[in-house]
């Protein structure tokens, strides 16, 4: 069960790509698909006869794939709204450029030379069982924790807090909070007060997103520095990427490239926010470890990184096996550790179309 403000999640649907040529089947590009429910502006229930679609015209195009041209293909074949299908198509068609081993981007994460430090995720739910979360969190190594907050008793939230802070000063563990919108303008600003006196390094989304005058005003006023996550849900053009980061100023922006149309609107995203001077991390969106493994290795791109948000994958019961291992608070690549698809064959979990 993943609890947040809207609601709790007990499974998720995805769809994989598969990318080959006739004369060689047996090499295969893989990518994911997952709309987030309630969230992904493709959630809708046309979404696997509109994926259908989207199949059987690249089929029809014949192409042949050069890093070059992927973007070409992808505004020509899906355009900006349907993201999670274009980060789908995007994923497989680099790892069909580099040789169908679900290596995307060949670094120094891929070679088990560099491990990306993550934050230990604790999902709602009773205070009981928030604490339980934490306390295994902290005995896993993590020194960066992310609270979901705002569906609970605002007060058991801070109960849960302060204990943290009792035992751990804010040089010892990093506090992340995520409201996913929970607040609103009759008590965010006491609500952020509150927080702030428990050490917050930020806190994500205080408020439903598209409230504009009060967000900005959030971000310039805020005693907790303020990260944007749903509010960037939606802007696929780049001058309204720039548009909104600089009239709200947040101090940070959380990517996820599922619900942002992939990697190359990712990287418009970074390269904004550095500009502007805003910090930023790439968050995971319950993808399994198909997409969380091309979410890593784009992530691995990038140098100074503050811990992410790549733990998600953890949640599943029936998740992929792959390369990809939590270690001390750090995702690694143990090539050692081969993928199996085996999962896949269960008639449970799989469809084929």
């Amino acid at each position: 069960e993943a609890g947040t403000s809207r609601g709790v999640l007990t499974e998720k649907t995805t769809w994989l790509i598969k990318i080959y040529d006739d004369s060689q089947p047996m090499l295969v590009g893989m990518g994911e698909c997952g709309p987030l429910k309630g969230l992904s502006i493709d959630d809708r229930p046309d979404f696997e006869d509109n994926l259908q679609q989207f199949c059987q015209n690249f089929n029809r195009l014949d192409l042949e794939i050069y890093s070059w041209n992927i973007p070409i293909i992808l505004d020509q074949l899906i355009g900006n709204q349907w993201p999670s299908i274009r980060f789908g198509f995007e994923s497989a068609m680099l790892d069909y450029l580099h040789g169908c081993k679900r290596v995307l981007f060949p670094n120094d994460f891929v070679s088990n030379k560099r491990l990306i430090p993550i934050n230990g995720l604790v999902w709602m739910g009773s205070q009981d069982f928030m604490l339980k979360q934490v306390e295994e969190k902290i005995a896993a190594g993590f020194d960066t924790i992310k609270l979901k907050i705002g569906a609970i008793d605002f007060e058991q939230e801070c109960v849960i807090l302060a204990h943290i802070r009792r035992r751990f000063s804010k040089q010892e563990i990093t506090l992340r909070v995520d409201a996913n919108g929970a607040f609103d303008e009759t008590n965010v600003y006491e609500r952020l007060q509150r927080l702030a006196e428990f050490d917050i390094h930020s806190i994500e989304q205080p408020i439903q997103p598209r409230q504009p005058e009060l967000m900005a005003e959030l971000c310039e006023t805020s005693p907790i520095p303020v990260a944007l996550d749903e509010e960037l849900i939606g802007s696929y053009d780049y001058a309204a990427k720039r548009r909104l980061l600089k009239n709200l100023k947040p101090q940070y922006v959380i990517l996820k490239p599922t619900l942002l149309g992939g990697f190359e609107s990712t990287r418009e995203w970074i390269e904004t926010a550095q500009r502007l001077d805003i910090g930023w991390w790439v968050t995971s969106a319950l993808e399994s470890n198909i997409g969380l493994n091309a979410i890593a290795q784009f992530t691995a791109e990038f140098e100074n990184l503050l811990p992410q948000g790549l733990g998600t994958g953890q949640l599943y019961h029936n998740n992929i096996p792959s390369p990809l291992m939590i270690n001390k608070g750090h995702l690694l690549y143990n090539s050692q550790q081969p993928w199996d698809f085996s999962v896949l064959n269960s008639s449970r979990i799989s469809r084929t179309a």
